[in-house]
């Protein structure tokens, strides 16, 4: 089933702390309507992931509401909304109505078990609902980048893991087995810490513009890097949102920034 109809219907969706999403749509539906989740499949790839939420009438006020419930594990990813209307009929994506995330805005302040999951609600640039989310082992957030004419630090928070005293940080240049290792600076509950890249750690033999550091963390000496970004608060697509001032490494500019995955990278121009 991969066409759809534009429809006049707004969903209302509201998050609480726990990731608990609750969709409220007009009463005027017709019996037995149904909320289809989508995973955005990869250019070119069709569709291999739907959940399906039944709606039901709220005796308050007869609007039909469903709930996604934080244990419902949701793929990384974008997942477009749709309403089936009735059995049989084609679907319909949903226009946004009203959106409450104000837990979402200091969602970095509580510490996540692992998996750490991670569900936003936004609109796409043709105006319908979706979801942006992550599912991973253990995420380090990014919470202040400092950039002065030398050099670029770090202050950020690990969760789903711990830090040990043979921590890390690395830098890894992007399509290539270049990585720099750096010292973070660990704070007493081994969640949060901090680290410095000077021009020196940034720059690249032989120039480098085009080029990017993607950055990681990793717990100890044995255990598998922790992708750094910042993915917990209400912004969905932080990358043309968040723009840091640059530092000159060697001859190459280079800028920190966020990806299009919200994954944190030093750009070399």
């Amino acid at each position: 089933m991969s066409k759809h109809q534009d429809t006049p219907v707004r969903t209302d969706c509201a998050i609480d702390t726990d990731g608990r999403i609750t969709f409220r749509l007009p009463s005027t539906l017709a019996p037995g309507p149904r909320l289809l989740l989508v995973l955005r499949p990869k250019k070119g790839l069709p569709e291999t992931t739907r959940h399906h939420l039944e709606l039901h009438p709220d005796p308050a006020d007869g609007r039909w509401h469903t709930v996604l419930e934080p244990h419902q594990s949701l793929d990384e990813g974008r997942w477009d909304l749709y309403l089936l209307p009735e059995p049989g009929a084609e679907r319909q994506r949903l226009r946004p109505g009203l959106r409450d995330l104000r837990v979402l805005v200091d969602g970095h302040l509580r510490d996540r078990p692992s998996p750490v999951a991670v569900r936003i609600p936004y609109v796409t640039k043709d105006g319908f609902l979706a979801l942006r989310t992550w599912l991973r082992t253990a995420h380090a957030e990014a919470r202040t980048i400092d950039v002065t004419d030398r050099a670029v630090t770090v202050q950020a928070r690990l969760h789903g893991a711990r830090l040990h005293e043979d921590a890390t940080v690395r830098l890894r240049l992007r399509g290539s087995d270049t990585v720099r290792s750096l010292s973070p600076r660990i704070d007493e509950d081994g969640k949060g810490f901090s680290f410095t890249a000077d021009r020196q750690d940034l720059a690249v033999d032989g120039g480098g513009a085009g080029r990017f550091w993607d950055a990681f963390v990793r717990p100890t000496a044995e255990a598998r890097q922790v992708r750094i970004g910042r993915l917990l608060d209400d912004v969905a697509d932080r990358k043309h949102v968040y723009v840091y001032p640059a530092i000159t490494a060697g001859g190459t500019v280079a800028r920190p920034y966020y990806t299009v995955d919200n994954d944190l990278a030093i750009e070399l121009t």
